[in-house]
């Protein structure tokens, strides 16, 4: 085909034999002429945008910037495959490519790497599927024999390593982004793709991680793998196969976890050999024969030292288990974990107790029922229950069913029967104050068949214990303040008036409310249980009652006491001194409205008043006390009950 040097006007002339033109002037460095060429192209046919004749094109665009140091320009022009295109004139680019990579001092552009990497993979790759060798023949003039060319290759390939690991260096990149993992990719697979490519990205934006992993894996260089890998995901103990974020490595993650682990049970790092190894299997690695026996040497030695002085009991504990869980069910580990386990619980028997249950927990966990370590908690749980039965206990709650495994092993354990009896007691008394009947009675039974296993027990006989207990936890609630009926209400109404000088006196008066409060709760509740005889707690509790009211009244809690009169609790005509009571809260009450200025309201109050069957005209307080008029706020009532 003919063709006008000068790029003039020809009937014949076409895109593709300007290009020819080109790439010959190119090659005769006749570089003037070139440009021309390549603008008549693209000015009479436009850019080629078909393969080969669009990569020639771009390779040629891309040769000229960068002999005029246009790196960005020829970056961009640089193909992902430079297929097609002549050699010389790939040559003659990655050339200059790699003389700019290595001019120090000045900052590289960054695509300048991805372009030195892609093109020499190109060039050197085993099969010469570009011709390289074929054009170095030319040169010489002479053929190239295959020891000089795998020679030839090996120095270029090092060559281009070299500059790349430099320039890693420099920037401070890591196994995974750098530019020399990015290489071997590249010439391994062909993994680099420059399209997508900004000019000034890292080596991250041409290989994956899972690509720089498989390769640094394949390449031995697992130690740098694993160091990059840590500095990107703290926390060996978090890598696992099944979080997304290490899934993707974990196949060359696993195989250097396990070459280093083995490396390091060599070296005698247990501790350190036993974290790679579970890593490992985390990552999905199933162990072999000899990786196993290294498992079981490293758990054998771990917190261990030759001579016996620097030993790590605690190390030692969490090796052990690493290489439990790694050989489940080993009975050599089994057995020496347990035994760390009751020596720790030993050691700290008389320092810490509870750190000590836990380390008996803890070896009862991996070997139970083990004699040793269920002597040291039934040691530990003796201690706390006479420290509870003596009111001097301040750990943890005692659970109740360590305290039956302590009498099934040791049945005469008295401490442990009256703590057992103490909790059914203060369990059933919680859940019937609270509403809980049926809860209460199951206590209560439990209760009754631990003090006679033998025994029959009936609802009746339930309920009349369950009553019991109401009743004595009453009798207990306020100290020295016997239960009273309603016969006693004289003698009692004395005794209160007595009573609450000396509280007053002593400030306790707001206390002792509180316990008259609980005491009646309690003899309700117990009034409450159906059953014969309930007539009499019935009586008690309205003693109870009447003493709470006293108590009320001495402190001009008017509307305290109606509230109790309003919810039920005192009944009218259930005792004349309650419904005395009654009266006087509402005759006080009506008198401290009046002189507040609410007519209505004392007026309401003398209503009621008048209503309630009293025994007593309606006159002052019972108890007279000195000071201001007595407070009107409803105040308090919230703490009722």
């Amino acid at each position: 085909m003919r063709v006008d040097t000068t790029g003039g006007a020809d009937p014949s002339v076409t895109a593709e034999s300007l290009l020819d033109a080109a790439v010959r002037a190119f090659l005769r460095a006749e570089f003037d002429i070139v440009r021309p060429l390549l603008h008549r192209i693209r000015s009479e046919f436009g850019a080629p945008d078909t393969d080969p004749a669009a990569v020639r094109y771009d390779v040629l665009l891309g040769a000229l910037a960068a002999r005029a140091g246009n790196w960005p320009e020829a970056v961009r022009r640089c193909p992902d495959a430079p297929y097609g295109a002549e050699t010389g004139i790939v040559h003659s680019l990655a050339v200059s490519a790699l003389r700019e990579l290595a001019r120090e001092g000045r900052h590289t552009d960054a695509g300048v790497a991805a372009v030195v990497i892609v093109l020499w993979a190109y060039l050197l790759e085993d099969e010469d599927l570009g011709g390289f060798r074929a054009l170095l023949q030319e040169r010489r003039d002479a053929p190239v024999p295959d020891e000089l060319w795998e020679q030839a290759l090996g120095q270029l390939r090092g060559r281009v390593a070299e500059l790349l690991r430099a320039h890693d260096v420099r920037a401070g990149r890591d196994a995974l982004a750098a530019w020399h993992t990015a290489w071997e990719a590249e010439c391994q697979i062909g993994a680099v793709f420059l399209a997508d490519v900004p000019t000034d990205a890292g080596p991250h934006a041409l290989v994956s991680v899972e690509e720089a992993a498989r390769q640094l894996a394949h390449h031995g260089r697992g130690d740098e793998l694993l160091a990059a890998y840590a500095t990107r995901h703290p926390g060996l103990g978090t890598w696992t196969e099944e979080a997304p974020a290490h899934r993707a490595a974990a196949p060359f993650l696993r195989r250097a976890l396990v070459d280093r682990g083995r490396d390091r049970v060599r070296a005698g790092a247990w501790g350190e050999a036993l974290a790679d190894l579970g890593a490992a299997v985390r990552l999905g690695h199933p162990l072999g024969a000899d990786e196993r026996a290294d498992v079981l040497r490293a758990g054998k030695n771990v917190g261990r030292s030759r001579t016996g002085r620097d030993n790590s009991p605690l190390v030692r504990i969490d090796g052990l288990e690493q290489a439990l869980v790694l050989l489940p069910g080993d009975e050599v580990l089994t057995a020496e974990l347990t035994a760390e386990l009751v020596r720790q619980g030993e050691r700290t028997a008389g320092t810490d107790p509870r750190e000590s249950r836990r380390w008996y927990a803890r070896a009862l966990a991996v070997t139970p029922g083990h004699p040793a370590a269920l002597a040291g908690l039934d040691a530990q749980l003796r201690a706390d229950l006479e420290k509870a039965l003596r009111g001097t206990y301040t750990g943890d709650g005692i659970l109740a069913d360590e305290v039956r495994g302590l009498l099934t092993r040791h049945p005469g354990h008295a401490p442990a029967r009256r703590w057992l009896e103490n909790h059914y007691t203060e369990h059933a008394v919680a859940a019937a104050v609270d509403g809980r009947v049926d809860e209460a009675r199951g206590a209560v039974l439990a209760l009754l068949r631990h003090q006679d296993p033998a025994g029959t027990y009936d609802t009746e006989r339930v309920d009349d214990r369950l009553a019991a207990l109401l009743v004595g936890a009453a009798t207990r609630t306020v100290a020295g303040a016997p239960l009273a009926g309603p016969q006693d209400g004289p003698a009692l109404e004395h005794r209160v008036a007595l009573e609450v000088a000396a509280a007053r006196q002593r400030g306790v008066l707001l206390v002792r409310r509180a316990e008259l409060e609980r005491r009646v709760e309690l003899l309700a509740t117990a009034a409450a249980i159906p059953g014969p005889g309930r007539g009499d707690i019935a009586g008690l509790a309205d003693g109870a009652l009447l003493h709470l009211a006293l108590h009320l009244q001495a402190d001009a809690a008017w509307t305290d006491i109606i509230e109790l009169f309003l919810r039920g609790r005192i009944r009218p005509g259930a005792d004349p001194a309650l419904d005395r009571a009654v009266r006087v809260a509402y005759l006080c009450r009506a008198r401290a409205r009046e002189q507040a200025g609410d007519t209505d309201g004392a007026r309401h109050d003398r209503a009621r008043a008048d209503g309630v069957r009293a025994g007593v005209p309606a006159r002052a307080p019972l108890f007279r006390r000195e000071g201001p008029v007595p407070r009107t706020s409803d105040s308090g009532q919230d703490t009722l009950f």
